[in-house]
């Protein structure tokens, strides 16, 4: 038995974003949004529920699922596999937009409702702390008073997560390790809830025709060749500043190894394959 990697965009679709894994989306949700004073989802919809069975493309490095909660709210459910430039501001800009494009001209501004961005990413965002879901609304810096709850960002960092399968306690455990392992299983763990048991069915690669397999693991090697250029641009680059820096001053070094890091990127981006526009769009 072996499944695909649930990073990767069909099988992230087809567990999350298809007609008929609606069980699987709210179970998954209620596991990660689980904060005080939130009821759980009894319901939603999917918005453009994904059933195109094969892939278009191959230059996107992140897939989103979308939906609207029982109570209204929207969910932008994000897998980021790259950490490129400028992620940060479009997880902000998507959720802002999410948030304005609900009213027409004329509309009263009662009629919002609350947009939630769900990111998860296959690298660290904030090093700085050791939480692995981190949850970001409008407060005051100094008493941290609620402004607005409306827009929520909610970030999911999966180089956090470390338990092992004899470790996993909750059922947001076993989510996460399904989502972050079960590339890499040839079986399925015991004790898991019957939504990912489904889970684990939707991705199996049994199911799958010659073309599909063929198509996901292309893409994902095509995601590979692009996370190994940019951590190998990312070392050289910054190896070649701090040398630098040791002769002109450290900031001035610095800023030549991350011109240096973007430069081997594009090198490497389109030595792999990638035209211009493609390696603009993936990095701007």
């Amino acid at each position: 038995m072996k499944f695909l990697d649930v990073k990767t965009d069909y099988a992230f679709k087809k567990v999350f974003g298809s007609e008929k894994s609606k069980p699987q989306l709210i179970s998954f949700l209620n596991a990660l949004l689980t904060f005080p004073g939130r009821q759980n989802i009894k319901d939603l919809k999917i918005v453009d529920p994904y059933s195109i069975p094969m892939l278009k493309g191959m230059k996107d490095t992140y897939v989103d699922v979308k939906a609207v909660l029982d109570d209204g709210t929207s969910v932008i459910i994000e897998m980021q596999v790259l950490n490129v430039q400028s992620f940060e501001k479009r997880i902000l800009y998507n959720a802002a937009k999410a948030y304005s494009t609900q009213l027409v001209r004329g509309d009263a501004y009662n009629l919002l409702n609350p947009v939630i961005a769900l990111t998860i990413t296959d690298f660290e965002m904030f090093p700085e702390t050791e939480q692995m879901i981190t949850n970001f609304r409008l407060r005051d810096k100094s008493e941290m008073i609620s402004y607005s709850d409306d827009i929520e960002l909610v970030f999911v960092e999966l180089p956090k997560f470390t338990k092992t399968v004899e470790e996993l306690e909750t059922i947001t455990d076993r989510w996460l390790y399904f989502v972050k392992h079960a590339g890499e299983l040839n079986f399925v763990p015991e004790n898991m809830e019957p939504e990912i048991c489904t889970a684990f069915d939707y991705v199996n690669e049994a199911s799958m025709t010659p073309e599909e397999l063929e198509i996901q693991h292309k893409h994902w090697d095509f995601i590979w060749l692009q996370k190994s250029a940019v951590e190998k641009a990312t070392e050289q680059g910054i190896a070649k500043g701090l040398e630098q820096g040791l002769e002109q001053g450290l900031e001035q070094g610095l800023e030549q190894g991350v011109r240096q890091r973007d430069l081997e990127i594009r090198e490497r981006l389109q030595a792999s394959g990638m035209s211009i526009d493609e390696i603009d769009e993936l990095l701007l």
